[in-house]
Order: structure tokens, then sequence, then C-alpha cells
């Protein structure tokens, strides 16, 4: 990473958790695409909602982060023990060919150029033959619209740590050419429950826009990406 975002992930993993409650709906859509009984690795273990939704489906979890309390809450909260460990995407502490799946869920628009292509490369050496990367990332984000500035040294940075922006085509050939075959596509994810009713009104718009193929801001982008048998 170009800058050190330990103390972004620090505050909203912990004080700052209740910033996941939007992101149920699509962490619950990537566990529903996979089956039960799959080995996945969850890089980002945020509140531990997708390990919550992985449970449920009968998944066999395990997850990386970097930051060590986070990694210790899912240890005691979801039982994990050593199935959670700390550590970053570049360096995965497992050996080769360990897991049938990879979830990366709104984690590789925070990584750097270099980092990017290691973090890629890592998850493909852990991948079983066949095995298969999913997650999501938003689309076509406008970085400098995020940017602030910190009051006390002056440094710019984006508000959330990202540091890339995706279009599909983009993602579809990084993904081509570090792990193999792959397929991007657009989608909104939509928590209802957290809306009043303007905000469902909103949406529902949004979707229905989205329909005829007008998307706007705000969407992401799934994708999937199959190692080689």
């Amino acid at each position: 990473m170009s800058h050190d975002q330990s103390r972004i992930w620090e505050y909203y993993q912990n004080e700052g958790s209740d910033s996941f409650r939007g992101a149920r709906p699509r962490l619950a859509w990537l566990a529903a695409r996979l089956a039960p009984g799959t080995d996945v690795l969850d890089v980002g273990v945020g509140d531990g909602t997708f390990e919550r939704f992985a449970a449920v489906r009968g998944l066999r979890v395990h997850v990386l982060d970097p930051d060590e309390s986070a990694i210790a809450r899912a240890r005691s909260e979801l039982g994990l023990g050593d199935r959670a460990r700390a550590g970053r995407a570049e360096r995965l502490p497992w050996p080769e060919a360990t897991f049938d799946a990879v979830v990366m869920s709104e984690v590789l628009e925070h990584l750097d150029d270099a980092t990017l292509a290691a973090a890629l490369a890592e998850v493909r050496r852990v991948l079983r033959p066949g095995g298969l990367l999913i997650g999501t990332v938003p689309a076509d984000e406008a970085l400098e619209a995020q940017r602030v500035v910190c009051p006390d040294c002056g440094r710019r940075f984006h508000r959330w740590g990202h540091e890339q922006s995706y279009s599909p085509e983009r993602l579809e050939a990084l993904l081509r050419a570090h792990v193999g075959e792959a397929a991007v596509a657009r989608r909104w994810f939509v928590a209802w429950s957290q809306l009043n009713a303007k905000g469902k009104l909103q949406a529902a718009a949004r979707k229905t826009l989205a329909a005829f193929g007008s998307w706007g801001a705000g969407h992401n982008l799934v994708f999937r990406a199959r190692k080689p048998l």
C-alpha cells in the first residue's frame, strides 16, 4: 500500500463497526455463490458478517485480516480458532492449494499496484486447481470525490483508504492476467432494512434504471476468476 491504512481499519473494525451494516446484502450474496462444504478464505473479516452467513451456508471458513483485535474477536466470538489469522493479502500464511475459494469483498480497491499484483499471485497460489476467487469492488469510483485532508499533518487521503478505481474491462483484464478465466458484472446491493421510505423509493428507482442500462453512481462490480485445472 502507498500509505499505512492500519489505523483506518482499526477504527472501522472496532469503534466504527456500525459501518458494516449496509454490507449485509453484498456479503449474503457472496456466501450464496459457494456450495456447502467449500473450504473458503475470506480476506478482510470486517465485523464477521460474512462468516455468520458462511456458517449458515455450511462453508468451512478461514479468515485473514491485518487487525489483531479483529482476529482475536473472530477466534473467540465466531469460534474460528486458528482458522483466523492476522496477516496481509500479499503474504498469505497458508500453503499452496489450500482453498476451494477465496472471497475478497471491497478489498482490491485498497491495494496499490505492487501490492495488488502480489496479492492476486498469492490468491492463485493458495487456490486449489479449478478454485474460485469471488468478490466485489466499487464500480467506476471517482477517487478524488472522497479525498479529505488531515487537519493535523495536512496529508490528503481517500476517506476509506481506496487506492484504485475499476471499470469492468480493467478488472476483468487484471483477473485474467493474474488468476485465470474471469467474468465481471455490475450489481446494486440495497440494504432495504437500513432505509426510510424515501430511501427505498430512491433505491427502487436506481434498480429500475439499472435494468435499462443506466447504472449511476454507488453500485458495485461483482467478479469471479477461476484458477486453471
